[in-house]
């Protein structure tokens, strides 16, 4: 009958359901305490396959899932159907702690009716009444003084006058039908159905209360309606101090924290999201100096915590919210504690959390084997320190031993490389060029070994070298000389080979490293390290390298920004972007595209112009370093050298795509290009007509990536011109665009090629992983010496370098 009259009083209008207001009908007497439904709701929309939201259609996703343990992973939480969202007191109320956060409560009301329309149940366990009717009432005590008394009392008395302490069971009572009224409004724009529920300790141990709250809520949640719960702070009493966790059965509504965790188990809720104003869970109480955020908290971690204070307002505080989320783990229920009060996270932090993104602290049962990539990169750190103060023929040896490792083990290698491409082309999730990354054979390894003995050689000079010194006065000497960078995160994607050849490069420059390769190569990338590590171990040092294996999403490692101090992703250009969009707290050396030129000059010699071409765009099509747009002179146009180009390259099945002032000189022309910005990473590219030497450099500049571009000449000037006109990372004359590589250029191999225009540019080999520091050393110098008063002055004079012997460290 109910859903008879929801449906009649309902009505479709642009993608919305509207009804006359004042049409609705109560909730049956089951719905204790339920309120009037608002004026839009869509109870029939449940199972529709089509959903609106915003005027938007989308299809729902279909989530099912069986109650019973709680998740594992952060991942698993894109599975869960059912939610509780519990608002602390904090989160809802403003600072002043009268009155409530507008702006931050509608943001949370959108994310929940996004979940909601996403085919979820969701729940909301809200504080707020006592700070609401805090407001009103304080509004209607000013109101009800009589005018002749404000008027005696004068503008400043006014202004001071105090208003006598409220107590909070009123304020709960005037304050719960605007909260609710106000949830209704917000809830009402996004075509979401609103009920309130207050309950009572008293609720849960009667079994027939309990029951006809179990029966409303599963009502409430088939009809599509979020119900909005929270304690009865009217009529409630005060907890009992010994009736609180007492087992799975039962738990004792002392606050909205224990509400929702009782009422999380009850529903079988699949995960409780828990929004306070600290971050999460942190191992000491938060805002200590060595206080730091637990991403994951497990059973019996408990011991090992100290609490700080409670929150500025509820009756909580941090050490009720883990009593309450290991209850309702234990439950079954999966927990998460985050921030809903910053204003960076609070516009996505629920859906990040059920996206399964790195966000406050994660309960979980299930303890991984190994270390938390936090750990990792704390071990990482350790053991990057005591690398950097080896000597450099000990870090030399370490290289050395890893690329005889490299031989000896191929078998093994290749090994475990055949188990990954079998595995990628069962699946068929990877491109050609992607495979043919993915690949190793002997003559790769054998490359790898050569590339890793040149880092070795170049590896004794280069931590602690330095590069000037200055003699400030008397006795007192400045010098700057190369360290480490610190903590480096490479994420690289079907490219195996990446791995030894930038441990080697870490191992060289001092550097902690940490890995996180794509699962594609998960067997190769596993073996390599294990023989990374075996290198490393000759000196101790085995854990500046680590590996990571978690099922850690790349944009919460970009996240660590106080372990991690420089990020390089090596792979695609998509992969580049989503990197540099993700970490905006850490560096990112490397470059998001590699559309690099060819420009073939009117005077260039034709057997140069076919070499440099077909080796620029056909050895390597999937290379960042390969040729994507050729840039033809007009004047070589219907010459013989431009049809020995085209000939050449439909010989080589490139795809050819016409450029737009290329298209106009043709009758029947290839395919037109869609974008000069484009990278093909294949056996395709773009051909565009260019006027002249300056005109190739204008066009470069406004559709290219800053990579590696091209001149092929006989004609001196224009290279020269050419090579100093343009602002390109590395620009070649009669050259191949592959030569744009780190091993090719002599720096052994490379951890990626970055177009930045600060610190490293281009191949990026051991010197682009150094910075530096200052060393000062005196005897007993102030500031105050140098000033008018003072006996010293200032010489500042350059004190020459002598080139330190190998295994020399700087010294003064």
């Amino acid at each position: 009958m109910l859903l008879q009259r929801l449906a009649l009083c309902s009505r479709l209008k642009g993608g919305k359901w509207n009804a006359p207001v004042n049409t609705f009908p109560r909730l049956s007497r089951a719905a204790s305490q339920a309120k009037y439904l608002p004026p839009v709701c869509a109870p029939s929309l449940r199972h529709a396959a089509v959903r609106h939201w915003s005027n938007v259609p989308f299809i729902t996703v279909p989530l099912t899932r069986t109650h019973g343990k709680s998740f594992a992973h952060r991942s698993e939480l894109k599975q869960a159907k059912r939610i509780v969202v519990k608002l602390g007191s904090a989160v809802v109320t403003r600072g002043d702690e009268c009155g409530l956060a507008l702006g931050r409560l509608a943001s949370i009301v959108e994310q929940v009716a996004v979940l909601q329309n996403q085919g979820r149940e969701m729940m909301i366990v809200t504080s707020g009444a006592v700070a609401f009717g805090k407001q009103r009432l304080r509004h209607e005590i000013l109101l009800s003084q009589s005018v002749r008394q404000a008027l005696h009392s004068g503008q400043n008395q006014l202004k001071d006058m105090a208003v006598p302490v409220l107590e909070a069971r009123a304020c709960a009572a005037a304050g719960q039908s605007g909260l609710m009224a106000l949830y209704e409004a917000m809830f009402t724009q996004y075509s979401t159905c609103t009920a309130q529920i207050l309950v009572t300790n008293l609720d849960f141990h009667d079994e027939q209360k309990r029951r006809n709250l179990n029966s409303t809520l599963h009502e409430l949640l088939r009809m599509n309606i979020v119900p909005i719960i929270n304690t009865n702070d009217a009529v409630v009493p005060p907890p009992e101090p010994n009736s609180d966790l007492q087992g799975v059965n039962v738990i004792s509504i002392k606050d909205n924290d224990s509400l929702a965790a009782r009422l999380a188990v009850e529903m079988k809720a699949d995960l409780l999201i828990a929004l306070s104003d600290v971050e999460g869970l942190y191992d000491s109480p938060p805002g200590s100096d060595d206080a730091k955020l637990i991403d994951i908290f497990y059973p019996g971690d408990q011991q090992s915590i100290t609490y700080g204070t409670k929150s500025r307002v509820g009756i909580g505080g941090m050490e009720a919210k883990v009593k309450s989320a290991l209850w309702a783990l234990q439950g079954g229920t999966s927990v998460v504690i985050a921030n809903g009060t910053d204003p960076k996270v609070t516009g996505h932090v629920i859906t990040d959390i059920v996206e399964g993104k790195k966000l406050g602290t994660f309960f979980s049962e299930v303890k991984p084997a190994g270390p938390t990539v936090e750990q990792q990169t704390e071990m990482a750190r350790h053991g990057g320190r005591t690398l950097a103060a080896l000597l450099p023929e000990q870090r030399s040896e370490i290289i050395c031993y890893l690329a005889d490792l490299l031989t000896e083990k191929k078998d093994e290698i290749l090994a475990a490389n055949k188990k990954d491409m079998e595995l990628a082309a069962s699946t068929g999730r990877l491109s050609p060029p992607l495979l043919k990354r993915l690949s190793l054979s002997s003559a790769k390894l054998n490359s790898l070994a050569i590339g890793l003995r040149q880092i070795a050689v170049s590896s004794q000079d280069s931590v602690g070298r330095a590069i000037r010194r200055t003699r400030v006065a008397n006795n007192l000497e400045l010098e700057q000389i190369t360290v480490p960078i610190g903590v480096l995160l490479v994420i690289f994607e079907s490219r195996p080979d990446c791995l030894p050849q930038v441990s080697a490069l870490a191992v060289a420059s001092g550097n902690a490293l940490l890995l996180k390769g794509g699962k594609e190569a998960a067997n190769t990338n596993r073996i390599l390290h294990q023989l990374t590590q075996e290198a490393l171990s000759i000196h101790g040092v085995k854990d500046a390298v680590q590996l990571v294996s978690t099922r850690e999403e790349v944009e919460d490692l970009c996240r660590l920004d106080k372990l991690i101090d420089l990020i390089i992703p090596r792979g695609s250009s998509l992969l580049v972007r989503d990197i540099q969009r993700a970490a905006k707290g850490i560096p990112v050396l490397g470059h998001s595209e590699g559309i690099c030129h060819v420009y073939v000059d009117s005077d260039a010699s034709v057997d140069k112009v076919i070499k440099i071409v077909r080796d620029s765009k056909c050895d390597y099509p999937a290379a960042c370093n390969a040729m994507e747009t050729l840039l033809v002179h007009r004047d070589l146009l219907r010459t013989p050298i431009f049809d020995q180009i085209i000939d050449m390259l439909r010989v080589e099945r490139v795809k050819i795509h016409a450029g737009p002032r290329f298209a106009s000189y043709l009758t029947f022309s290839p395919s037109e290009v869609k974008s000069l910005r484009t990278e093909y990473g294949d056996l395709e590219c773009c051909i565009e007509v260019v006027d002249s030497m300056q005109d190739a450099v204008d066009h470069i500049h406004k559709y290219g990536s800053s990579h590696t571009d091209v001149i092929v000449t006989e004609n001196e000037e224009t290279a020269e011109q050419f090579l100093q006109q343009l602002d390109s990372a590395c620009v070649f004359w009669n050259a191949s665009s592959r030569f744009a590589d780190g091993y090719r250029f002599g720096l052994g191999a490379e951890v990626g090629i970055s177009t930045a225009r600060i610190h490293a540019r281009g191949p990026v080999g051991l010197e682009g992983l150094l910075t530096t520091k200052w060393v000062l050393r005196g005897e007993g110098h102030t500031a105050a010496d140098f000033s008018e008063q003072g006996s010293m002055k200032y010489l500042h004079e350059n004190i020459p370098i002598a080139p330190s012997l190998p295994g020399q460290r700087s010294s003064n």
